[in-house]
C-alpha cells in the first residue's frame, strides 16, 4: 500500500482545496465548526448542497449518468477528507448517500427519473423509517403493517428515532406486507409521501434538548404500490444493500484528528486539577495521546480499506471494524472535550451552537450573552448526542458479532 498521493491526486486535492476556499462562506464554516451532532444545521446543510450541486459534486458516488463524478476511490477519499478539514457542514445522508443508491439499483425508471434529480436539488428530502418501538437492533422484528388494497398498500403502525421527519417530505421505510417462516421475509421497501393523510409526527426531545429525532405514526396511510422499490416481500434485500452505504464511505479519521488537535490546543489554556494547565495533567495527557494514536490507526485502516476497494477486493468485515473504532473514538473525544471545557461546559447555552434541529423550551438571552468560548457550549451537546454513535447503523455489539464470525470463525 502506497501512502503517498500521485501527482494527479495531489493536483485534484489542490483543486478541491481551492473550491472549498472559494465557496465556504463564514456562515457555512460556522455551521460546520459548531455542529452538535453528525447532522449540520438544516438550512446550512441545504445551502451547501446547492453549492455542491452547481459544481456537480453533490453526489460524487452516484453513477455518472445520474449526476455522479467519474472519480477514483482515492479521489472520493480526498474530497471527503478535505471537506472535513475545511470545516464544511455535512449533508443529510438519507437521500444522497442512502436511498438514492437503493433507487438506482432496484428502482423503476419512473422512480429514478422522478426522485434522483430532485434529491440532488433538495426538492425531495428523505427521512428513514426503519426502527420501531419493538424493532431496533433486531430490525427484522418490525411489525408496521402494509395491507394490499387495489393499487395501494394501506400502512398502519409507527416508526421511531426518525431523524428530520419534520423537515422531510418523503420517507423510505420498511413495512410488513406478509408473515412468513423467516422474519426477514415478507418485508417491503417503500417510499412514502410525508404529506399523505394519516401521518402524525411527534418530536422526541434528546438529552441535548434538540428535536432531531421523532416518532412517526401511520393511521391507514395509503401508499401507491408504484412506490415500492424492488419487489413486494423482498425489501430485506434492498435494505441490506442500502446498509452498505450507511456504514461505509467518507473519511472519518480526519474529523477525529481535528477534534483531538482542538482539544489539545484548548487544554493549553484551561486550568488543570492541580492548579496548573490541563495540558500538563498526566492523566488527561495520557487520554489525549491515546485518542491521537487511535485516530492515526483509524486513518491507516481507512487507507487499507481504500486500497482493497481500489484493487477490486471486498473489504469484508473491515467496515464493521471501522464503524466500531470510529464511533467509540468519537465518544472518547467528546468526553475529553467536556473535560477540557471545565465549568463553562456545564452551562446550557445552545444559542451559541449550530444544532441539527430545533431546541425545545429554551429562550436564549436577548443580548446573546454566553460564558466561555463557543466550543465550550458545543462540548456538552456533542457529548450527549454522541452517546448514540455506538448504536446507529447497527449497534457495535452486532458489529463485534459480525467480526467474530467473519474474521475469527466463531
Amino acid at each position: 500500500m502506497d501512502l503517498q498521493w500521485s501527482t494527479e491526486e495531489r493536483a485534484f486535492r489542490d483543486e478541491v482545496r481551492q473550491f472549498l476556499d472559494d465557496k465556504l462562506t463564514a456562515e457555512l464554516r460556522r455551521a460546520g465548526r459548531l455542529m452538535t451532532s453528525v447532522y449540520a444545521e438544516h438550512d446550512a446543510s441545504m445551502a451547501w448542497q446547492a453549492i455542491l450541486h452547481e459544481r456537480g459534486w453533490a453526489a460524487p458516488a452516484w453513477p455518472v449518468e445520474y449526476g455522479g463524478c467519474d472519480w477514483s476511490l482515492t479521489q472520493h477519499y480526498i474530497f471527503s477528507r478535505e471537506s472535513v478539514l475545511a470545516g464544511a457542514p455535512s449533508l443529510s445522508p438519507m437521500g444522497i448517500r442512502m436511498v438514492a443508491h437503493a433507487i438506482i439499483a432496484y428502482g423503476t425508471e419512473a422512480q429514478k427519473n422522478y426522485f434522483l434529480p430532485r434529491i440532488l436539488t433538495g426538492e425531495v428530502f428523505f427521512c428513514q423509517g426503519y426502527s420501531e418501538p419493538e424493532a431496533g437492533s433486531d430490525l427484522a422484528a418490525l411489525s408496521m403493517a402494509a395491507i394490499a388494497d387495489g393499487d395501494d398498500l394501506v400502512c398502519t403502525g409507527s416508526k421511531i428515532w426518525t431523524t428530520h421527519a419534520a423537515e422531510a417530505n418523503w420517507m423510505f421505510a420498511l413495512v410488513r406486507t406478509s408473515r412468513m417462516e423467516k422474519k426477514q421475509q415478507g418485508i417491503t421497501f417503500v417510499l412514502i409521501d410525508m404529506t399523505s393523510p394519516g401521518i402524525e409526527i411527534r418530536p422526541l426531545v434528546m438529552t441535548s434538548g434538540e428535536q432531531i429525532q421523532n416518532q412517526v405514526f401511520f393511521d391507514e396511510v395509503r401508499v401507491p404500490k408504484a412506490n415500492v422499490v424492488g419487489e413486494i416481500d423482498s425489501g430485506w434485500t434492498v435494505a441490506k444493500y442500502l446498509l452498505e452505504f450507511e456504514r461505509g464511505g467518507g473519511a472519518v479519521a480526519p474529523a477525529l484528528q481535528v477534534a483531538a488537535e482542538e482539544i489539545g490546543a484548548a487544554a493549553q489554556h484551561q486550568p488543570g486539577p492541580g492548579g496548573g494547565r490541563l495540558a500538563d495533567d498526566q492523566a488527561f495527557a495520557r487520554k489525549l495521546a491515546d485518542a491521537r494514536i487511535r485516530a492515526e490507526v483509524l486513518e491507516i485502516l481507512e487507507y487499507r480499506v481504500l486500497a482493497a476497494a481500489a484493487g477490486g477486493r471486498n473489504p469484508g468485515a473491515a467496515s464493521s471494524m471501522l464503524k466500531i473504532l470510529g464511533t467509540e473514538l468519537s465518544q472518547a473525544l467528546t468526553e475529553l472535550a467536556l473535560e477540557a471545557a471545565g465549568p463553562w461546559g456545564r452551562a446550557y447555552q445552545p444559542h451559541v451552537t449550530a444544532p441539527g434541529g430545533p431546541i425545545a423550551e429554551f429562550v436564549p438571552p436577548a443580548d446573546g450573552y454566553h460564558t466561555g468560548e463557543p466550543w465550550q457550549a458545543v462540548a456538552p451537546l456533542r457529548y450527549f448526542n454522541d452517546r448514540a454513535g455506538s448504536i446507529y447503523a447497527g449497534s457495535n455489539e452486532i458489529q463485534r458479532n459480525i467480526l467474530a464470525k467473519a474474521a475469527l470463525g466463531l
